[in-house]
């Protein structure tokens, strides 16, 4: 369309193009029950002024971000973000940018790839890493794929203190008929490791063990000795990127792949998405690698320079033998966990994983001291942890919600957490005093 109607005719025109006699015919799939009557607009309309004023005060019917105090995690954590994060997305040649094809005129890409992968490696304690996945869900799916395809076995044990929404996906990915997901119990919050030694002695072809840690219960799993038990299995580690500025990370104990979310890495939450998916493994397991990866080389005259060293997609060399193509994957989320670490830097990284350790562990120091709440388990435990309650937790729950403060429902934790139980995460951006008025509050409810 190059022109806008401003005439009767001109519509009646574009009407008739399209084949629809009158506008009423343009909306007549619209529902009656859906539809507006009556104009919406008074017959003079309003100025941009007006119409401003009018948008703000609907605006103030809505509770500011701050106004309500959110000890939501399970996979998703609000954390500070700082401004230069946003500065460089927000930059044009960063927020349009595509797939870095032509590697002579997407240095800027390739470079700020190359860092996100170098990064996410130095993290985890693996060798190699790519250039993201879609969130943590698919990352650990996608994990399950390549354990599969490199040692040609069918069955995964999976963990039930893995996030259940990584499961699902997981089993998504997987024919259900064909029972290739063995579920792994746990025990006062970790896995069960005589259960796994059991299941390791009576299944066949096991292509390797997912376990999360910390898991979905808020519990630092302890990794010390899987690898041996499961021999050539994989072992395939899923974690929250800030609790490894504290905790050893996953390579340290022989994993062969280590995923994550890595949206607590510099990305808001924006009601659940968009995500970004982490994914590092070892050398020799690069060509069986998903993604994109950027690497580091040398012109002809010598200057250095970075190209799109893997591609896995099938209409490049690999054909046949390609692997999943993440494509344009979470580039600007990347881009955001990049300049995120490099602001934090290793100091900065330990500092804030120190804060939410310490802070989770004062507001479960005070929960305790309530008749009726106890900790579900005497187990370490990063910035989440679950606590079991005496009263009815949804009724709670909504008490709770009506005074301010929101909580991860009970129902989530009715597969793998404790019975008449919260799962309550905490971050560097809750305070000493919010955390004492949430004890105060819960106090008078219980007691």
């Amino acid at each position: 369309m190059d022109f806008i109607p401003n005439t009767d005719k001109d519509r009646r025109e574009m009407l008739g193009d399209i084949g629809a006699g009158s506008l009423e015919d343009l909306f007549s799939d619209i529902p009656d029950d859906l539809e507006v009557q009556g104009d919406l607009l008074d017959k003079e309309g309003e100025t941009e002024q007006e119409l401003k004023e009018n948008v703000r005060e609907i605006a103030r019917r809505n509770e500011e971000p701050g106004d309500r105090l959110t000890l939501i995690g399970a996979g998703l954590y609000d954390h500070f973000i700082p401004s230069v994060v946003s500065h460089v997305t927000g930059r044009s040649e960063f927020y349009s940018a595509y797939t870095p094809y032509q590697a002579e005129i997407s240095q800027g890409t390739l470079t700020w790839m190359f860092e996100f992968q170098t990064a996410i490696a130095e993290l985890t304690g693996m060798e190699i890493a790519n250039a993201s996945m879609y969130d943590g869900g698919s990352a650990a799916a996608e994990a399950v794929l390549m354990a599969q395809e490199y040692l040609g076995k069918d069955k995964v044990i999976v963990a039930d203190t893995l996030n259940p929404r990584y499961r699902d996906v997981i089993e998504t990915y997987l024919p259900l008929e064909d029972k290739q997901v063995i579920e792994l119990g746990n025990k006062n919050g970790r896995i069960d490791r005589k259960e796994l030694d059991e299941i390791l002695s009576e299944e066949d072809s096991i292509a390797g063990l997912v376990v999360q840690s910390p898991n979905y219960l808020g519990v630092v799993e302890d990794l010390e000795g899987l690898k041996e038990k499961l021999g050539e299995a994989f072992l395939m580690v899923s974690t929250n990127p800030v609790s490894l500025g504290l905790l050893e990370p996953p390579g340290s104990f022989g994993a062969d792949i280590v995923v994550g979310e890595g949206q607590p890495l510099g990305n808001p939450i924006n009601f659940g998405g968009p995500l970004l998916g982490l994914f590092a493994t070892r050398k020799e397991y690069l060509r069986y690698l998903p993604g994109r990866v950027s690497g580091k080389t040398v012109d002809r005259e010598g200057e250095e320079g970075y190209v799109m060293a893997l591609q896995t997609r099938e209409q490049h060399i690999k054909r046949e033998r390609a692997t999943s193509n993440i494509c344009t994957n979470q580039a600007l989320n990347a881009l955001a966990a990049t300049v995120y670490l490099s602001s934090l830097g290793p100091k900065g990284l330990k500092s804030l994983a120190k804060i939410n350790w310490d802070r989770a562990h004062y507001l479960a120091d005070r929960l305790v001291d309530i008749s009726g709440v106890e900790l579900a388990w005497d187990q370490p435990f990063f910035n989440e942890f679950a606590v079991r309650v005496e009263k009815n937790p949804e009724d709670l729950w909504e008490r709770m919600k009506e005074k301010g403060v929101d909580l991860l429902h009970p129902k989530n934790l009715k597969k793998t957490g404790p019975e008449r139980g919260f799962l309550i995460a905490v971050t560097e951006k809750v305070s000493k005093s919010e955390m004492d008025e949430f004890v105060r509050l819960l106090r008078k409810e219980v007691e």
